[in-house]
Order: structure tokens, then sequence, then C-alpha cells
């Protein structure tokens, strides 16, 4: 397995392609691709910034040069402290993916391991994530557990 590195602006295409993949492994409605020529430009600036709060974690695809066999995504969030994160610091993972035929490799822990580590050095006190049934045997080996879920949104 190819080691685990911090994606760069130059990874933009792939990581939002990576993004599809769990997008469609997910979600049965909606498959559009319009959206990322959209995203690009965006995906590259948050890319481009070492020391920003948005963090891809890749494998590079063993047999295409330029392209990725997995990710792992994630931002930290500042919230008012409380009881257990005082400071404030929460990380919010929100798009694992590995492409089809690199699957069952290691790939997608090998790349939450590292973004977990991420997190840990910028002082967050938890991690927050939606997992899809298949993925949640993944999550629970790195210890997270279900909570009761009181979230609620509104789509502007």
């Amino acid at each position: 397995m190819s080691p685990v590195r911090r994606a760069t602006a130059a990874d933009a295409a792939e990581v939002i392609r990576l993004r599809q993949v769990m997008i469609d492994s997910v979600f049965s409605v909606d498959r559009s691709t319009d959206w990322h020529a959209e995203s690009l430009p965006t995906v590259r600036k948050k890319l481009a910034d070492p020391d920003g709060d948005f963090a891809a974690l890749v494998v590079d695809h063993p047999d295409r040069p330029g392209a990725l066999a997995a990710l792992a995504v994630g931002t930290v969030e500042y919230r008012i402290g409380r009881a257990g994160n005082p400071h404030g610091s929460v990380g919010y993972v929100f798009s694992v993916a590995t492409d089809p035929d690199q699957r069952r490799r290691g790939h997608a822990r090998a790349c939450m391991e590292a973004l977990l580590d991420w997190f840990r050095e910028r002082g967050v006190g938890s991690v927050d994530l939606n997992a899809s049934a298949e993925a949640e045997p993944l999550y629970a080996s790195l210890g997270f557990v279900r909570k009761p879920d009181p979230s609620m949104r509104l789509t502007l």
C-alpha cells in the first residue's frame, strides 16, 4: 500500500471524483456530477492551505498515476467549549471513500487513522461523522460510537 499523505491542490479533481464515489455508494438518488466543475476552485483553494481547517488524507492509486485509491476528508470547527472539550474544537469527517477497484486493502482505515492524527494535532476534543451501515464496523473499530442524534437541518 502506498503511504498516506495530505492531499494538495493538484489532487482536487481526484478528491471530488472520490467524493462522488462516496455519494453514489450512500445515496441512491441524484447521481448528478454537474456540481464538480463549480466545486473545483473551492476545493483547490482549501487543499492549498496547509494551515487551514480542512484536510484530505489520501492514498495514491498504485496502478493509475495521478489517481487516488482512497481518501478521508474532514474539517475542524469551533464551538463554544463545554465539559470534556473546553476549547471547543470539534472535528467533522464528511467524506471517506475508496476507489471500487482498491477496496478491502486497508486504504480507508489508513486514511482515517491519519485524519484522526491530524485532528489530534489541532487539539480537537471530539470528532463526528455519519456512517453508512457498510462503513460502521470500520468506524467502531476506531472508537466511534453511535449517539442519540437531535440534529435538524434547514436547506437554504
